[in-house]
Formats: structure tokens, sequence, C-alpha cells
């Protein structure tokens, strides 16, 4: 939920590009550019629109912002975001993402780096791109490099990593969300291996936030997808899930244990748990769903999950959201960490970084929220605020 904004001006570029073949239309909106460039992942969905997109890119404006450390040498970009109105199991999905990439590519070319979101894979991206004639998805923040060779050998060497059965790339997102997840639970003094956890989406960062928190102790109790939710109380075989997952994270469901019981689709939200995290579509949680959520927690894996209205309703019954633009900045962070040269292509040093980061971030925006009287998202939009003017100054808008 990234509609609230600490900036009201309108984006810097906002398009919208229709299909000839199939109609489709795809959007890219750039918010604000630091040094020429921005940074927002490239999502594909039915009924993604142009409103959206913008939320989405004023809260990757938010995400570079909050990642900001003067010591480090990657430096923020500015905010930006794609997305494509297509189912993308539609078989012409593949063949709109070309053509759309192909439109915007004097864009990606010199202002705007992307990769997966959405139902969108990085393989797909990167295979896509090739095809419309681009060097890479992320081609425009290559003149700030200090050392460009060393740096995209250092980032391919990074993405060829596999952690037992899954990539690297796929993994520091979830790392991020898990570990905000672990410092909300440590700053109330809750014991790990008493907290049940129930995910909706088992893709890229609902998988890896599942794995994370099972190796940490936690019962992952529900996990759902565009099936339904698989549940049970004494806890899921999360590895067995994520196996049996095919590209969109869909789990075979002859994969189940006897005690895995199958439920309907929103049957995550009333489950018996102390944190839901939404890592699928954006507008899970409505003003009239919310009503039957029992959890503590919201930790926000996917973007704008919650509505502000619904947000409202679950404050004043005391659940408290951990938002967006902080919970899962992590894996735009890591490609910038590593590219930049802050960390090597090391999955430990990966994630010791990414849990040091995210907890520092968590627990800073809790700690304003809780002096300020007001809610986690509304402290991260403060510290974005605080940090968007010092960034600016320091380096521009164009290089």
């Amino acid at each position: 939920m990234t509609t609230a904004t600490t900036d009201p001006t309108p984006p810097l570029i906002s398009l919208t590009w229709t299909d000839q073949e199939t109609g489709h239309q795809g959007h890219l909106v750039i918010d604000r550019l630091v040094r020429g460039v921005s940074s927002g992942g490239l999502r594909m969905r039915s009924g993604c629109t142009l409103e959206e997109v913008t939320g989405l890119a004023r809260g990757m404006t938010m995400k570079e912002a909050l990642h900001y450390d003067p010591q480090a040498r990657y430096i923020p970009l500015g905010g930006a975001k794609g997305g494509i109105d297509c189912d993308p199991r539609d078989p012409a999905a593949y063949g709109v993402l070309v053509r759309y990439l192909r439109a915007v590519r004097p864009y990606i070319e010199h202002f705007w780096t992307t990769g997966e979101d959405l139902g969108l894979t990085q393989d797909l991206v990167d295979r896509a791109a090739a095809e419309a004639g681009l060097v890479s998805s992320v081609q425009a923040v290559y003149p700030l490099l200090d050392d460009e060779e060393a740096a995209r050998r250092r980032l391919a060497d990074a993405f060829a990593i596999d952690v037992d059965g899954i990539g690297l790339d796929e993994l520091v997102g979830g790392c991020g969300v898990a570990e905000s997840v672990l410092t909300a639970l440590d700053r109330a003094g809750v014991s790990h291996r008493e907290t049940r956890v129930a995910v909706q989406g088992l893709g890229t960062m609902g998988g890896a936030t599942a794995r994370f928190l099972a190796r940490a102790g936690l019962r992952v109790v529900a996990a759902a997808d565009i099936k339904g939710t698989i549940a049970t109380p004494a806890g899921l075989d999360v590895e067995a899930l994520l196996a049996a997952r095919d590209g969109h994270g869909t789990v075979d469901r002859a994969a189940l244990r006897a005690e895995d019981r199958e439920l309907p689709a929103d049957a995550w939200l009333t489950t018996d748990a102390e944190v839901l995290v939404p890592a699928a579509v954006s507008y899970a949680i409505d003003t009239t769903n919310q009503a039957g959520i029992t959890a503590r927690w919201i930790v926000e894996a996917a973007n704008m999950p919650v509505v502000p209205e619904a947000e409202a309703l679950l404050a004043a019954r005391g659940i408290t959201v951990l938002p967006d633009v902080v919970v899962n900045s992590g894996t735009n962070a890591w490609w910038w960490w590593t590219l930049f040269g802050d960390i090597g292509a090391d999955a430990d040093e990966a994630f010791a970084h990414t849990r040091r980061s995210m907890r520092t971030l968590v627990d800073r925006t809790l700690a304003r929220a809780e002096s300020e009287r007001t809610t986690p998202r509304a402290a991260a939009h403060a510290l974005a605020a605080d940090r968007l003017p010092v960034v600016a100054e320091r380096f521009g808008s164009f290089r």
C-alpha cells in the first residue's frame, strides 16, 4: 500500500503503450531520477492499471531513499515501475512482453533499470530483453559504475549461485521479509518457535520468505497459491512445497501429505496465526475481508497488498502492518549492493548484509512509529521524506 506518498507532485514520466497485435496495454512511470537513472521492476498481471504503476513507482522512490547510506558505494537511484495488463499464463504473454520492451527500449537504455516483479521471472525478463535488442535490463546504470566490466561480472556470478535448489537472486528478497518479521517479534519479546505464519503466494518472494521463516523456527501453518490454501496446524513441509512449484508458484497437489488440508483461496487470511505475509497480489486485503483477520502482524512482502482504508481499520483493532516500502526492499537493494561492490558474489555475505540492513531499517521504522504514535507506514514515509532532499541535493536529478 504505497499509495500514500511523501511527494504529492506528479511523476516525471508517465506513459501507456498499446500492443498493436493483441490490444493489451503496458505502462511505464518514472517517478523521479537520481543522477539520470531510476529503478523499479516490471510486473505482468491481468487488470494492471496506470494508477497502480504510479503508486508502485512512488514506492520505489521511497525504497531507494530508505536504503541510502552515505558510507556505501551504492548510491540510491530514482523510483520507477513498469506494468503490463496481461495474464502471464496467456500463450500470447511472452510476445507482448517482448514488444513492450521494444517500445520502451530508449528508456531502458538511458533512464530505467528494471527486473522481475509480479507475474515475471528474471530469466524471462532477461530473455525478452535480449530479443528486444537490449544489452541488459539494468544497462542504464552502467555509466555510473567505476568498473563496468568487474561489476557486470560480479552480478552475473551472483545470479549463478544456487542455494539448496533456489537461485540466490530469488532468495534475498524473502530473506529481507523474514528478517522484518523476526525484528518485529524480537522487539515485542515474542518467541520465534511459538509464532505461526500464513503466507499468500509461493512465488519468488513468498517461497523464499517461507523458507527463511521455517528455518528460523517459526511454523508456517498455511500457504496460498492460485489453486487455494494449503494448511496444517502442525506446520507445512515448506521445502517439499517449494520443490513442487511450477514457474508461477503453483504447488502440485500430488506432493501434499495426508495431514495437509486443501482450503479455499482466501482461507489464509483467517488462519490461526500471529503473522500474515501477503506475498502475491496488490489489494489482497480490503475493508471487507480485513474483519476476519486475527493475526497480530501483517508483513507486506507484496507491493500494495493492503488498501489504505483496510489498514486504518486494522490499526484500530491493534493489528500492525509492516509496510511494503520497507519489508520487500531487500531485493532491489541487493542488486545494487552487488553491482556497486558493497558485497561480493557470495550467498553468505549477501544474506548477512541483507539481514543487517533490514533489521536496522525495520527497527528504525518501528522505533519512530512508537515515538511519534503513528503507524509503521507513516514512520517509513517520514524517514524517506527526511532522506529524499539529502539525496537530491548531493547527487541531483541528472548526471
